[in-house]
């Protein structure tokens, strides 16, 4: 209704219909705050919430909203797309006046979650509030003292941003209070959430910032080297992602404590996790500080299995999704394989040899299936922009003799195969095209605007993904 999906009504919905569909997993992208480029993966804290979710009736509700100041804000006029730029001026307006409503600081429950989260909270506050005050800098452009966290500095800032510092822990504490609600009625109905973990962080985050010691930076603070996939048949000179790498033989000290924090944490959220560039332990690619391409990158040995074994020794056993897809190397298949978590096969991967190990003849049973992912096209656009030799392949392979019935093909294809779980992006259930695809990975200002809108989750959908799920015992 506001502009983007929330964690009140809409959220509860969602389950609802998935519930009524026989689905039993709802998979999401990062939920973390994004930042420039609105992008998930390049978010200002791998620990915070996403503010733009919180639900505004629900701030309503409780007396801190009025309904009409929620109604009258502008959210952008196209209810299949976000817009971001809309909804980042519109949203902290709101969000700041129920904040001021709220006489939150006297409330023990938010002083409660916030002793309970010392370990990122006050950091994150501190940095989103200095961003504020530096207009939206990064905090590499900030005066020195409080750049490199002098401790006076640190101080003096904490006491003169105090205001905007508690407005940023009322934000979390707001979201985590409806997350929780979300995550418990989904389990009300049988829906567990599967979570996504990003291997990197932002280097514009309050994660590097408090934290330089975690990452390989020079005694200023700038990257020695940063993140991002060598050259392939997808990209003559690779993929920049420009995220800091971390600094393995430090973490390796350490016992790798934040690792095991953050992922303990993450289990906190979600049911699941999914890891992404699961590779990029085994080995990284770490790119020059300030090249332009991935051209001149090198590969460096990560922490491999050590990493997951004492994730485990300290967190118990745990499931993990490992995102495996690119460049996979027997280490890499080794490493996989010692941590007994299941990959990922891409059936939209499977057409371009005639015994590609995304074929699902090939898959054995600990792998997670998906027709395509929020990096490719969706299922339909993606066999549209095909040329006519492999079109006539994957028709032949799904035993379809019109290009119109491949998107339910390629879904009962993956439902029907020997994975032990199959995904489905809701815009192949949905047989949408190029207009819904969620993200072209290396490009910014178009991504990560798709959304459902209030008509397509019909009771037929929910029937036919029902039978559909049934008919193969899912």
């Amino acid at each position: 209704e506001y502009g983007i999906g929330s964690m009140g009504a809409p959220a509860r919905k969602f389950v609802d219909f998935l519930k009524k569909a026989g689905q039993t997993y709802w998979q999401m992208l990062p939920i973390c705050p994004t930042s420039y480029g609105d992008s998930p993966y390049q978010s200002f804290s791998t620990f915070a919430g996403n503010p733009y979710f919180i639900d505004l009736d629900t701030l309503a509700e409780k007396g801190w909203l009025t309904k009409e100041a929620c109604e009258a804000s502008d959210y952008g006029d196209n209810e299949s797309y976000i817009d971001y730029g809309r909804i980042y001026n519109s949203r902290f307006v709101l969000l700041k006046q129920a904040f001021l409503n709220s006489d939150i600081l006297s409330d023990e429950k938010f002083t409660e979650f916030c002793k309970a989260n010392q370990h990122w909270l006050p950091d994150y506050a501190l940095y989103m509030a200095l961003k504020n005050q530096n207009d939206g800098k990064s905090w590499i452009e900030w005066e020195e003292e409080i750049r490199l966290r002098k401790p006076e500095a640190v101080e003096y800032y904490k006491k003169e941003l105090e205001e905007e510092c508690n407005f940023y822990e009322f934000l979390q504490y707001e979201f985590h209070e409806q997350w929780t609600k979300v995550k418990e009625y989904a389990h009300e109905k049988g829906i567990q959430i599967v979570g996504d973990v990003p291997i990197y962080v932002a280097f514009d985050s309050a994660d590097t910032w408090a934290n330089p010691e975690l990452f390989q930076l020079d005694e200023k603070n700038l990257p020695l080297g940063v993140a991002g996939c060598p050259p392939d048949a997808f990209s003559a000179t690779g993929q920049l992602w420009g995220n800091p790498l971390y600094d393995w033989e430090y973490h390796k000290k350490t016992g790798y404590d934040w690792w095991i924090l953050r992922i303990g944490y993450s289990y906190r959220l979600y049911d699941i996790v999914r890891v992404d560039h699961f590779r990029g332990f085994e080995a990284y690619f770490s790119i020059p500080y300030g090249d332009e391409t991935a051209v001149n990158g090198h590969w460096e040995k990560g922490p491999d299995f050590e990493l997951f074994a004492a994730m485990k020794m300290k967190l118990g056993k745990k499931e993990m999704i490992a995102e495996d897809l690119g460049v996979i190397t027997p280490p890499v298949r080794k490493m996989i394989k010692k941590c007994g978590y299941p990959g990922m096969k891409v059936l939209q991967f499977a057409f371009d040899s005639y015994d590609s190990e995304y074929l699902p003849h090939n898959y054995d049973k600990n792998c997670i299936v998906y027709t395509g992912t929020h990096d490719n096209q969706t299922t339909r656009g993606w066999y549209e922009e095909n040329n006519r030799k492999v079109q006539k392949y994957i028709r032949e392979y799904l035993r379809v003799k019109s290009g119109k019935d491949v998107v339910e093909a390629m879904i009962a294809t993956a439902m029907s195969s020997t994975a032990g779980t199959a995904v489905i992006p809701m815009q192949d259930w949905l047989g949408l095209g190029r207009e819904a695809r969620m993200n072209f990975p290396s490009t910014l200002g178009d991504n990560w605007k798709w959304r459902l809108t209030d008509g397509q989750l019909t009771d037929a959908l929910a029937a036919h993904m029902k039978d559909v799920t049934e008919t193969y015992c899912r």
